[in-house]
């Protein structure tokens, strides 16, 4: 190496949005995920094993939270076993933010250790016009490996979609028993 910073942007990677309506308006959204026992049931829900909070940062405005757990992982294809387990230790820090305008939103990064991917985010609630919420979410994959970095990141999208169809699914049953 020469010793100049890594360049992410140069290597393999995507950008990909999401979007959910939340039958709930942004103030209720809110309360879910400025809760950190949400955070906790959410990845409990999806199936994730000792999912532990290391760190949490909470006030009336904003809430830092870092989790860590363990993930399974199935149907790996062969080009990726090398770097993919079929279970991983997957470190979350999630930082979400009242705007105090009615809107919310926030950061996220992924770490899946020994796995070469950086997976980043930004997260916004705001009014639908119907009483409910538009969510959005707007990952950012990189893959640092050459060659398989495309088909690696293909399928690292594959998985984080379908864990994001999990969390919509999740957040609408918190917010329908809360």
């Amino acid at each position: 190496s020469d010793g100049s910073p890594r360049r992410w942007d140069r290597l393999p990677g995507m950008d990909v949005t999401r979007t959910h309506t939340f039958d709930a308006t942004p103030e209720r959204c809110w309360e879910m995920f400025s809760d950190p026992a949400s955070h906790v049931g959410k990845f409990t829900d999806m199936g994730h094993h000792g999912v532990e909070v290391l760190e949490q940062d909470r006030s009336e405005r904003q809430l830092r939270i870092v989790i860590t757990r363990e993930v399974d992982v199935d149907g790996i294809p062969g080009f990726a076993k090398k770097f993919v387990k079929p279970r991983n230790t997957v470190v979350s820090i999630d930082e979400w933010n009242d705007h105090g305008d009615g809107t919310y939103g926030g950061t996220f990064s992924i770490d899946t250790k020994g796995v070469p991917m950086q997976l980043t985010g930004e997260t916004s609630i705001e009014p639908d016009g119907d009483g409910g919420s538009l969510y959005t979410v707007v990952l950012h994959l990189s893959v640092k490996v050459p060659i398989v970095g495309g088909k690696l990141a293909d399928f690292g999208k594959g998985i984080a979609l379908k864990q994001l169809d999990e969390e919509f699914a999740i957040g609408d049953r918190w917010l329908a028993s809360h």
